[in-house]
């Protein structure tokens, strides 16, 4: 199975209406929450579209240039669910997704997709000639996804997934509360940690020191990644 499947398969069969991500950007003023059904959704759509409109077969390398964001989460678990290895260096990558500000250190990818990061998912105005909006071009794909073959780093990502959650001390049913990046050279360790472990993660970016213990207590925290 896909790192996809195995991470998410047992989350929607047991409850895909319980909240999985909830993301805060605290410069933004922004929260959004994802139960286990939208951010499916929105890996679907990634899927869909890296499979039919840029081609991307399984083992075929995606490039993930982004910071922790829900859309970021999307991103990850749609790459793996149509086989692809996610790497965070976009030389021969297939294809790379980036933040604006990281235009340009997406260089040497076959195709260039630019993503957002908008709080509720909207696309760019404007954008470089010959660089995708990743946004606008997945809306427009189907919600469900029919798995191909798993990527040669399925199984070892799942084991650091798992490892991951061990040291973190996570259990079914537990928050996490983040502040930190995500390790990309080990392509979403603290997302596949908290979704392996049948957790749920809130990821606050650009994190306001005074209003974490408020936010604690209003998110239900077990535990803090920071």
């Amino acid at each position: 199975m896909t790192i996809t499947d195995q991470v998410l398969g047992p989350l929607l069969r047991a409850d895909p209406a319980r909240p999985r991500i909830t993301h805060y950007d605290d410069a933004a003023g922004s929260r959004i929450e994802l139960s286990g059904a939208t951010l499916a959704n929105w890996a679907a759509k990634t899927a869909n579209w890296l499979r039919d409109e840029l081609d991307v077969q399984p083992g075929d390398a995606v490039a993930v240039l982004l910071p922790p964001h829900w859309q970021t989460a999307g991103v990850l678990l749609g790459a793996w669910w149509c086989g692809a290895t996610v790497t965070a260096t976009p030389g021969k990558a297939q294809v790379a997704l980036c933040g604006l500000d990281r235009i340009g250190d997406a260089g040497g990818a076959d195709e260039l997709a630019a993503v957002g990061l908008d709080a509720l998912g909207a696309g760019i105005a404007e954008l470089p000639p010959g660089i995708r909006d990743y946004s606008s071009e997945v809306r427009v794909h189907g919600d469900t996804f029919s798995s191909g073959a798993p990527g040669p780093d399925a199984e070892a990502l799942i084991a650091v997934a798992r490892a991951r959650a061990t040291v973190l001390g996570l259990a079914a049913g537990d928050r996490l509360l983040c502040t930190t990046s995500w390790d990309l050279t080990v392509p979403g360790e603290v997302l596949l940690a908290v979704l392996a472990a049948d957790a749920s993660l809130v990821q606050c970016t650009n994190a306001d020191p005074a209003k974490l213990t408020d936010r604690r207590t209003a998110e239900r925290i077990t535990t803090i990644l920071s």
